[in-house]
């Protein structure tokens, strides 16, 4: 995994409503949570008593480059995110970015979008949902993968104003 790889996945779990994530791709291992108390907590100076996982040091040494530059690396990458309103899902369910399996998706970065406008749908319950534009704009962003789950108010897409 490449250090522009890493740096999306911060800035993806930064915006998103996620609160913890876990990732093992070969020998890579990474953990990243915003909770207050941490089921996985990393501490420099362990107690005596307590058993500290055997980590290769390569890993050691890649995971401790990620660390001590990860604050400076989000900063970056936030002002490198294009600024614009939100849509955000009004529910708890699957998103779908495509009106059936062979259609292309309903918005994709670059579109034009105008208010009232479908952008995805959100089931739930087996309830079909249609989420709306509230602005008139350019998408810049989609947040979402088709058929993700996706949590009560977490952003689906980007929109530029104008």
């Amino acid at each position: 995994m490449e250090q522009k790889e890493v740096i999306e996945l911060l800035t993806i779990f930064d915006q998103s409503t996620l609160t913890e994530f876990h990732l093992k791709d070969g020998h890579l291992e990474l953990y990243l949570n915003k909770n207050t108390v941490s089921k996985n907590p990393i501490t420099n100076n362990p107690p005596a008593t307590v058993a500290t996982p055997v980590v290769p040091v390569a890993v050691q040494a890649e995971a401790q480059t990620v660390t001590t530059s990860e604050v400076a690396l989000v900063e970056a990458t936030k002002e490198a995110v294009v600024s614009g309103k939100e849509i955000v899902s009004p529910l708890v369910g699957v998103a779908y970015l495509k009106p059936a399996p062979d259609k292309p998706n309903f918005k994709e970065v670059g579109d034009h979008v105008t208010k009232g406008e479908v952008v995805c749908i959100v089931e739930a319950m087996k309830v079909m949902n249609e989420i709306t534009s509230d602005v008139t704009g350019e998408v810049v962003a989609v947040l979402v993968e088709n058929e993700a789950i996706v949590e009560f108010n977490q952003p689906l897409f980007r929109v530029k104003e104008g």
